[in-house]
């Protein structure tokens, strides 16, 4: 994704929790800076300030790095020279969007001990077995309803 022109993310969303690459093609790239180093904080009051050395690519300089809890990434970048690319002093920033939870429930699960020693836990998720229920249950509503409507349902009568 791009949401400033030359600077790049491997994601189409930055979600806390989660790593992101970042590649940068701007001013410093553009200038023929050997060495760049991505130097980037959290939230409005740039928490938990880092610096990371970018690697040199042909692309452009890339790095990854881990998305901390917050609203916010930051980032500007500096050459070995001490010349900073920080968007004319605005500095870079790119919403972070909270990380989905997904709740399964599940049911109380068997540990067994298999062959070779290993404690093993086996259970169904409830939402599996749910599906199932509700599958079968479309099915038959699906086969015997229109059949009962009609008057062609017939029961089996066993002699």
């Amino acid at each position: 994704m791009e949401l400033v022109k030359n600077i790049f993310f491997n994601t189409d969303k930055i979600i806390e929790g989660e790593k992101v690459k970042i590649s940068y093609v701007g001013y410093l790239f553009q200038n023929g800076s050997e060495e760049v180093f991505l130097h980037y904080g959290f939230g409005i009051n740039w928490d938990n300030v880092s610096e990371v050395k970018m690697e040199k690519t042909e692309l452009g300089f890339q790095c990854e790095i881990e998305i901390l809890e917050a609203d916010s990434l930051n980032l500007c970048f500096k050459n070995a020279n001490g010349e900073w690319d920080n968007n004319f002093g605005q500095n870079f920033s790119f919403p972070i969007e909270k990380q989905e939870i997904e709740e399964v429930e599940t049911e109380t699960a068997l540990t067994i001990t298999n062959e070779t020693g290993m404690e093993v836990r086996k259970g169904l998720r409830k939402t599996y077995i749910w599906s199932k229920k509700v599958k079968l249950a479309i099915y038959k509503i699906i086969k015997y309803v229109p059949k009962i409507i009609s008057g062609n349902y017939k029961r089996k009568v066993s002699e």
